[in-house]
């Protein structure tokens, strides 16, 4: 099982969009890495996560997530 992610930077006001087995644990990590892209601030939150059964699944749904951004998808989501 794997889970998709959004992450959320309050100081960036930016959002960020994986997956891995463990959401919270890849939020552990893109907290410490210095080389990432995610490594420009130390504030991730962990918003919006969902459990999907494969790799393939995984990665439609985070392309879906993407290409509507972030913010969009939680608004439409939220309703």
């Amino acid at each position: 099982m794997l889970e998709v992610y959004i992450l959320y930077s309050e100081s960036l006001a930016k959002y960020y969009v994986g997956f891995s087995n463990s959401a919270s644990s890849r939020l552990r990590q893109h907290r410490k890495e210095k080389n990432h892209w995610t490594a420009r601030a130390d504030d991730w939150e962990l918003i919006w996560k969902q459990a999907v059964d494969s790799t393939a699944a995984a990665r439609v749904l985070e392309k879906k997530i993407k290409s509507r951004g972030a913010k969009r998808f939680l608004e439409d989501h939220a309703k």
